[in-house]
Formats: C-alpha cells, structure tokens, sequence
C-alpha cells in the first residue's frame, strides 16, 4: 500500500493511529511559510528572504536574551526596589501632574489672560509680564572637588576658575508675572521686600497680589519645566545669599523644585522680614519632609481657599 493510499484511510486500534497526509508549518517570520513536508519553489523565496527570516527568529532574540541579561546583573538594586524607586515613581507622578494641571490651569484662566492685561494697562504705566530672575532647584549632590587630584598640573589654575564663578546655590531661571508694582519700583532702592500697605504696589497690583491672579503666568515656568505646582517659594538671588547667611537651614529648601504655591505660602504668605522667612523655612522644610502627592494635592485645595478669601496673602 503506497502513502496516498494510507493517507485516505482511517484506521485506528488500541495502539495506532493513522491520519491523513498534511503539511506542518513549524514558523512564520515577516509572512513567510516554512513548511517541513511541502517541497518550497525555490524562484519565490530568494536570499533576502531567508535573511530576513534568520534577523527575525534569530538575531532579534539574541539581542533581547543579552539586553534582558545585561539588565538583570548590572542593575543597581537601588533602582529596582527602596526608597530610589520611589523617589523615582514620585518625581515622575509628580511631574506629569504638574504639566497636566498647568494645562488645565492655562485653560481655566484663558479669559484672565485677555482681561487682566488690558485692566493693567489701564491702571498704570508699564509691561504687562514682570520678568524676574529666581533660583531653581539645587541638584548638586557632591562637591567635586574631592574627585581632583592635588598634584595635577592645572589643579591651581582649576581653583581659581572655580573662585571667579558665582554659586547662586541653585539653578537660576525667568520667572513670569503678571505687573502688580509701578514700573521700575527697584530703581533707586534695589531688592527690597514688599510690605503691607506698600507704595510701590498699583490699585489692581494689591487685588492681584491677594487673590494670587498676578501668578498665573508661572504655568508657563512649569510646563517648561523651572518650577512645579507645589514647592517653596523660589527666591531672588540676593536674598538667598544673604539669608542663608542668617537663617539656619535655608538652603534645604533648594532640595525641591519652587512651586507656584506650598506649604509656607498658604500659612505664612509673602515674605516681610526675617522672622517670616524663619517661619517660611519651617513650612518649607516640613513639607520636603512629608512630600507626597496626597501633600500636594491638599495644599493645592488651601490653595484655592486663598485665592477666594485672600487668607494667607498680603
């Protein structure tokens, strides 16, 4: 009996069985059938297509099997479970709710921006924007210094580079405003702080500065990056020379990116004097303390109750 003639039968017993003839396939790369039984045309599969099945089903998964091992054993295990991760996972929630509630706000607000200009023109003379340098965030971690090597040739000439740059204690950036003081207010006087009842400030600018309207703009630095949504305050850099020379742990709250609002600004509202930048600090540091997305999304709330009552602002 020949093999068509088995194939066509069905023959079973205790021990046996026989099927019919079929072709098996055992893979399938980019829509090419291999089959084990049916004899191939070789003028339909050419040579890119034999390498083409041996990148997908070979080289590919070497490279997958390599990656996954590198991964594995090379890996800091402080990335993978411990308070980095979570440091990590907290920092990326954070930043994704930071850009989609500036969105959200830059939505909100969208009638503002085209009222709140045209009443400052209105009020007095001068832009619209305040633009005004602060300091960001502190990332340096380690004094790399300690990583030089004393007897280098060029180490004093190092030193003295190092001594002719400025340390802002932060990274500096242009924080954006809505104008709430009269134009050029620091002319004669240079830094100073607002106080209450003061002159410098226009008729509108004292209502902007309560309901915290004159911020609004800061969505701008925080999709871009500069600040988030809850944080310290970010400073002027004269200020943060001067007061980290006299108020004790000033710089931890640099560990942080400044926020558009915080802790310290819905309780102690703007700074007036060093014992309110003493206060701020305390705020400041037990939230970087504390910081939790559940942190800022209450504070967020106090926010908003500020803005309706003026609590917390002058």
């Amino acid at each position: 009996m020949d093999r068509n003639q088995i194939s066509n039968l069905n023959i079973r017993s205790e021990n046996t069985v026989v099927i019919p003839s079929k072709n098996y396939s055992y893979g399938v790369a980019r829509g090419i059938r291999v089959n084990q039984l049916a004899p191939t045309n070789s003028e339909s599969l050419t040579l890119f297509h034999y390498l083409s099945y041996f990148f997908a089903e070979y080289f590919k998964g070497f490279v997958f099997v390599i990656l996954s091992s590198v991964f594995i054993f090379t890996m800091p295990r402080v990335f993978i479970k411990g308070r980095y991760a979570k440091g990590m996972v907290f920092e990326l929630t954070k930043r994704i709710m930071d850009i989609m509630g500036a969105i959200v706000g830059l939505i909100i607000t969208l009638p503002l921006w085209l009222i709140i200009p045209i009443l400052i023109k209105l009020d007095s003379h001068g832009p619209v924007f305040y633009v005004q340098t602060r300091v960001g965030i502190d990332r340096r971690k380690k004094n790399r210094r300690i990583y030089q090597k004393v007897d280098s040739d060029d180490y004093s000439e190092k030193r003295s580079r190092e001594r002719r740059r400025e340390n802002y204690n932060g990274r500096l950036f242009k924080v954006y405003k809505f104008r709430t003081m009269v134009n050029n207010a620091e002319k004669n006087s240079g830094p100073v702080w607002a106080t209450e009842n003061d002159s410098r400030i226009t008729r509108l600018g004292n209502f902007l500065r309560k309901t915290r309207i004159d911020e609004i703009p800061q969505f701008l630095n925080i999709l871009k990056g500069d600040m988030s949504l809850v944080g310290p305050r970010p400073e002027r850099p004269k200020f943060v020379s001067n007061l980290s020379l006299e108020v004790d742990d000033y710089l931890e709250r640099l560990k942080v990116k400044p926020g558009l609002t915080g802790l310290a600004q819905v309780e102690n509202g703007y700074d007036s004097s060093i014992s309110s930048v003493m206060r701020k600090v305390k705020y400041d540091l037990e939230y970087i303390e504390k910081k939790s997305i559940w942190t800022d999304i209450k504070i967020l709330i106090k926010t908003i109750k500020v803005v309706f009552t003026g609590k917390g602002a002058h």
